[in-house]
Formats: C-alpha cells, sequence, structure tokens
C-alpha cells in the first residue's frame, strides 16, 4: 500500500481507519465495487448513484468569515458566511466523526496544471468512488512528486457526517463549509461529488486575482497555428461541445487560469453533461462511456443487459460523467497552452434577438462577462409561455467568492495585454424566440467561429447592431448571409423589435448593480446607450 509522505497525525487528523493512500483507478473501482457503491456497464464505465442530491447544495454552502475574509468575499445569497465559533464546533464534530472510521481513502493531487500557480490539495473520502472522481478531476501528481507532497488545502468529504444547524450555524443536516484561514473544506451529508471539485475551483477563484491570474469558468483549445481559445458560457450553451473539437487541441473543459505566459486548465479531467447524449450528436464525449475509468452519475441502465439510457432523466436532468481528460482525442500533453488569443462568450439566446456572432471591444467584453447572459426556454407549468433570461454574472456565478468586479477588471485588463479578439456567439434561436424560430445551425455556428479562430472575421464587412452597439458581420463565406442579420429571419420586423427593446431593457436592468464598480467606458458599453444618444 502507498505511504503517505504526510502522515494524516502531522496534520492533526486522528483516525483509526485503514488509509487507503493514493490508489489507482483498477484500485479504486475494485473497492467501488466491493462496497457496493456502484455497478459496471456493459463497457466498463462504472455507474454510481448519488442518492438525494443530484447537483450542489448551493442553500447548504458556507464560508467562515474572519479577519482575512471579512472585506475580500463578496457575501450574499451565494458566498453565505460561518460564524468562526460555528465553524469550531462544526470541526471539531467532524474530526470525532473522521476518528471513528474503519476505512479512509486519500488522495494527494493538484488544483491548477500550471505549476507556478497550482494548489497542493489533500481529499479524504469515505466512498471509495469520491476519491476516483477527485482523482479523476483532480491533476494527478508524479510519483516523484507525491514522494514530497505537502498538504497545503485539505477536503474532507463524510457522507455520514449530519450537521446540527444550531450548533453548526447552518441551514440543514447538509453542510459545504469552506475555511480560507484553516485551509479546509468540510462536506457533510451529501453524496454528490462536484462538491469537491467545486470546492477546489472556488479556492483558486479566491486566491489566483492576488496573483493577477485570471480564474475562469470556461473550455480552452488550441488552433493548428498554435493560438489558443477560451469559451465561456453557462449550462446548454455548447461550451463542452464546441471545445471538444477534433480539429483542436482540447485543453480542458471546465475550469481555467490566465496568466501572463499561459491558459492553463485546474482540472485533469472533465464533468460531461449526460443527457440526450449520442454518438452522433458529440462522438469523443461519447467515446468515453465505453471506457474503464469513466464514472457515471445517475445514469439510467438494464439491470440485465448494462446498456446505458441516457435519453431517461427520471432521476435528474443532470446526469454526469467524469473521465481523464486524455479519454477526449487531440489533448494538450501539460493541459495548457499560450495565452489566448480569442475570448468567445457563449449564450443560447431563447427570445431570437442576438446575432450568430459579433465582435466585441475590450470594454463590451467586461459587460457581457460581468453580465453573464443566457436564456432558458419556456417550462412546462401553466402560464409560463415564454423565454426566461438568466443572468449569471462571470459566466458561474455560484463560484466566484471576490466582488464580480474583480474579475471583470482582471478579464479587460487581460485582453488589453495580450491584445485577445472578443466575440459573443449566440446558439439560441434565430427566426424568432423559442416556440417560433428555430435553434441555431450547429453548422453556421461552427463555420462561423472558424472564421473568427482563424483570423478570416476580421477581413469582412461589419455593421453595427443598433440595438447593442457591436460589430456583426455582414457576409462570412459558407454562411447563409440573411441569419447574421437577426431581424430579417423573423417574418414580423415589428415584433423583433419590440422582443429586442425588451431584451435590452433586462440587460440594464440587470448590469445596474454594476454600474457603481465599472469606468464609464464599460457603462457606455451597454445596450441601447448608442441610440439613446442620438
Amino acid at each position: 500500500m502507498t505511504s503517505l509522505a504526510t502522515p494524516l497525525a502531522a496534520q492533526n487528523l486522528k483516525t483509526n481507519a485503514r488509509i487507503h493512500a493514493n490508489l489507482g483507478t483498477s484500485a479504486l473501482v475494485e473497492h467501488a465495487l466491493k462496497k457496493g457503491e456502484g455497478k459496471l456497464t456493459k463497457h466498463g464505465a462504472l455507474l454510481v448513484d448519488t442518492g438525494r442530491f443530484t447537483g450542489r447544495s448551493v442553500k447548504d454552502k458556507f464560508i467562515v468569515r474572519d479577519a482575512e475574509t471579512e472585506s475580500t468575499i463578496n457575501w450574499g445569497a451565494i458566498n453565505q458566511p460561518m460564524s468562526e465559533e460555528h465553524f469550531a464546533n462544526l470541526k471539531a464534530d467532524f474530526l470525532k466523526e473522521l476518528e471513528g472510521q474503519s476505512e479512509l481513502y486519500v488522495a494527494d493531487l493538484f488544483g491548477g496544471s500550471q505549476p507556478e500557480y497550482r494548489l497542493n490539495v489533500r481529499v479524504i473520502t469515505q466512498m471509495a468512488w469520491h476519491n476516483l472522481f477527485i482523482r479523476t478531476l483532480l491533476v494527478r501528481p508524479t510519483a516523484d512528486e507525491l514522494a514530497s507532497f505537502v498538504p497545503e488545502y485539505t477536503i474532507i468529504n463524510l457522507p455520514s457526517f449530519k450537521a446540527n444547524p444550531e450548533r453548526h450555524g447552518c441551514r440543514s443536516d447538509t453542510v459545504i463549509a469552506v475555511s480560507i484561514t484553516e485551509k479546509l473544506i468540510l462536506i457533510g451529508n451529501t453524496e454528490y461529488s462536484g462538491e469537491m471539485k467545486k470546492g477546489v475551483f472556488g479556492l483558486l477563484n479566491y486566491l489566483l486575482p492576488a496573483q493577477g491570474v485570471m480564474p475562469m469558468h470556461c473550455s480552452a483549445n488550441i488552433g493548428a497555428d498554435g493560438r489558443s481559445a477560451i469559451f465561456f458560457g453557462l449550462s446548454g450553451t455548447g461550451k463542452t461541445t464546441l471545445s471538444a473539437d477534433a480539429s483542436r487541441t482540447l485543453i480542458g473543459d471546465d475550469e481555467h487560469g490566465w496568466s501572463d505566459t499561459a491558459v492553463f486548465n485546474f482540472e485533469g479531467g472533465c464533468y460531461a453533461k449526460m443527457i440526450n447524449l449520442s454518438a452522433e450528436g458529440e462522438p469523443e464525449i461519447f467515446a468515453t462511456t465505453r471506457m474503464f475509468g469513466t464514472i457515471l452519475e445517475n445514469v439510467t441502465m438494464d439491470e440485465d443487459t448494462r446498456e446505458l439510457d441516457f435519453t431517461d432523466g427520471s432521476k435528474t436532468e443532470n446526469t454526469r460523467g467524469a473521465y481523464p481528460i486524455e479519454f477526449i482525442p487531440n489533448t494538450s500533453e501539460k493541459n495548457l497552452g499560450p495565452a489566448p488569443s480569442n475570448v468567445i462568450m457563449l449564450t443560447a439566446d431563447a427570445f431570437g434577438v442576438l446575432p450568430p456572432i459579433a465582435r466585441l471591444t475590450a470594454d463590451q467584453a467586461m459587460y457581457y462577462f460581468l453580465s453573464g447572459y443566457t436564456a432558458k426556454v419556456a417550462g412546462t407549468e401553466i402560464g409560463v409561455t415564454e423565454p426566461e433570461a438568466t443572468f449569471s454574472t462571470c459566466f458561474g456565478a455560484a463560484f466566484m467568492p471576490r466582488h464580480p468586479s474583480v474579475y471583470g477588471n482582471l478579464l479587460k485588463e487581460r485582453i488589453g495585454k495580450g491584445g485577445a479578439e472578443c466575440w459573443l456567439v449566440n446558439t439560441g434561436w434565430t427566426g424568432g424566440a423559442y416556440g417560433t424560430g428555430n435553434r441555431m445551425p450547429i453548422k453556421a455556428t461552427r463555420a462561423l467561429l472558424t472564421a473568427a479562430l482563424t483570423g478570416e472575421l476580421k477581413k469582412v464587412e461589419m455593421r453595427t447592431d443598433a440595438n447593442f452597439g457591436f460589430a456583426v458581420p455582414v457576409a462570412v463565406a459558407g454562411v447563409d448571409t440573411k441569419i447574421l442579420d437577426p431581424r430579417s429571419t423573423w417574418a414580423d420586423g415589428a415584433a423583433y423589435d419590440a422582443q429586442a427593446k425588451k431584451l435590452v431593457g433586462m440587460f440594464i436592468d440587470n448590469f445596474a448593480k454594476f454600474e457603481a464598480h465599472v469606468d464609464g467606458k464599460v457603462r457606455d458599453a451597454a445596450p441601447g446607450i448608442r441610440l439613446a444618444a442620438e
């Protein structure tokens, strides 16, 4: 059995448990199967059920409010405070629970692929498959690096632990508590593995800005010309799909840092949505579901044939697959590439207003980055007949502990330093809103993206959009010209104008909370400003 370079006792963590330290994939799968934590699918992936929680428990996550964090955290509904006293109680009870365990799994890993900025993270879990998950998702040290590994931050994940709201200052018997000062994350009473992954992301999002590094919820890849691109986007906008392009080298699909010299993956794996996955639509991702070492969460399986049904969302629409990044063809060997030459912001505009692509200035890029706009389609509730606008700051508000302006200013600074081209890409609707129009053709999106990434779009004629003020190509080879002008795709131009006015108003209302934190040029990048001045 592998020993730990830094024993748990050296961290003042006492336990009578048998420690399984830094086990590999095969051993962890064996443990998970033996303990009844999962089942093998027909093609060898490990299928698990995450129990009551099929997603992150946002309302049960807290950050300890102390001298370090008092003025640095953007406190609110997302970054909820926990007192030092309550955390002390929680930690004491957690360590008592840890002490009584019979078996524990420990993984020593890196958060971040650029050595100068990575974190040494130790993850202690009750469940074997949780250890396999985090070992898959974070960056795995070499044997030599493990031999001298000293943990900086520690995550303890005990699904058996039930919190006491009165004693621990939390909302329910489920808790995720982060102490920046004590460099400790405690996760109790949830089996959803994403809490660990996002815990590390939150740490990097807090620590890196102080070092001048931009942390990002984005995917990234590199073209044959050696130039890299990053893709921001909320769920359903195509961030994972569009970055997993066989003609480009994948750096990563979810979380990255942008330093002076590189864009680097925070992770060593991918965590993709599985709902409605098909070999035709996403062949690279589908192939990972047939590989040993992939973990599938909450996917339906036929117990007799062990065949998977990716169309079944009866347990949850948030079915997931975790797999090492090298399972995707043509990935970056070091999980990093040069500083980005192109910044892509993806939005699925269900109102049918935005063009399929637009070029942004640095000020406009900061505006749309802080806005983090996409739209959800109409739901099944009675009376809900229209799309719903969603604004998630920095395209990942749930993971940003500092004030959004910190990340927005870093982005603007990075764009200015490197001269990156910025693009807003609408993968949503055209020819009308959801229910009337059609989804933007993926072929057109790919063609426009290719033109942007290769520099072809810099050569074409641009028009200034009447509502949003950004530059839109008039004609692009291989793309239906009509689709580039959203208004012309609508049967009723007046209806388009009314819808556009409504969306402009939503942007302006949402951005009001940022106006005091940005300069005049960014405020002037708001949609409707140009028309208002005329």
